[in-house]
């Protein structure tokens, strides 16, 4: 089942700058983390993975880039739930403006 937040091109990508789209798939046996996924996007990582750890939550990881759109890092929150985070490159902060 497809998710989205924006109208998408015709190559299916998100219209609006700083917009991410997923979707939802069938569960399988043998995969692991099978549970939906929440993005925020966020001007700073850095920072914002210290007010996570402050907060109580656990940070995965280092972040990741996601080539054309930014960085990304998911992490716990304080009751256990699986998030993610995105700072968007510059090309998306400047289309957004």
């Amino acid at each position: 089942m497809l998710v989205t937040t924006s109208e998408t091109d015709k190559k299916r990508r998100p219209k609006k700058p700083g917009m991410i789209n997923g979707g939802f798939y069938p569960k399988k046996d043998d995969w692991p983390a099978q549970y939906p996924s929440v993005v925020i996007a966020v001007d700073d990582i850095n920072t914002s993975m210290k007010n996570v750890e402050a907060a109580g939550g656990k940070v995965l990881g280092e972040p990741m880039e996601i080539p054309g759109y930014g960085l990304y890092v998911s992490f716990f929150d304080t009751e256990g739930n699986r998030v993610s985070m995105m700072q968007p490159n510059e090309k998306w902060k400047e289309k957004a403006k």
